[in-house]
């Protein structure tokens, strides 16, 4: 495989090297990010979606199979949006954040930048709690509705049973609630 760079997406992801992966990594990073742009993570940044996009991206890479009848290309983006969407929803789950975000108050984290650490997470909470409040309350009542559904991980045609709607209006619903996350 001296010149991958002449190699379809399809023929470096069937590649068994590890050249072929670095070269559809390199490929697909733009990818990643722009799948990566719409979304946040309260408790992380843009790095961490960027690596969870990049753990699909090699997934894709990894499990693509041409005999399923999708360009890499597309197969490579459900595989960064799935992975993306799922830590996504992790994250809003927040089981043990308030375990994994606690500070010991003790005589050793008592100093001039403990005091500072623990100032700027209790600013940081407070900040992301005025956001999620100011986003719900922006949110019709119908898209509060589908988008609690959709991050407990439920389908779309699932949350359109659930809620006695038409699909496309909860997919319409999941892209208003998108639109508005971004403005704020």
């Amino acid at each position: 495989m001296d010149n991958l760079a002449n190699l379809t997406d399809e023929e470096l992801a069937l590649s068994a090297s590890s050249e072929a992966e670095e070269e559809l990594i390199r490929r697909f990073s733009n990818l990643v990010k722009k799948c990566c742009r719409p979304l946040f993570l309260a408790g992380g940044d843009s790095e961490d979606l960027t690596q969870e996009g990049m753990l699909g991206l090699l997934s894709a890479v990894r499990t693509f199979d041409e005999k399923g009848g999708a360009s890499f290309q597309t197969y490579a983006e459900r595989c960064i949006k799935n992975r993306l969407y799922s830590a996504v929803k992790r994250d809003g789950k927040g089981g043990n954040r308030i375990l994994n975000d606690s500070v010991p108050i003790d005589d050793e984290v008592i100093t001039q930048r403990g005091l500072r650490e623990l100032e700027d997470l209790i600013i940081n909470r407070e900040y992301t709690s005025e956001l999620i409040l100011k986003i719900r309350l922006n949110l019709s009542r119908f898209e509060n509705q589908v988008i609690k559904l959709y991050l407990d991980g439920l389908s779309y045609s699932e949350i359109a049973e659930r809620l006695n709607k038409p699909e496309k209006s909860v997919d319409n619903a999941v892209q208003r609630v998108r639109r508005k996350l971004i403005l704020h």
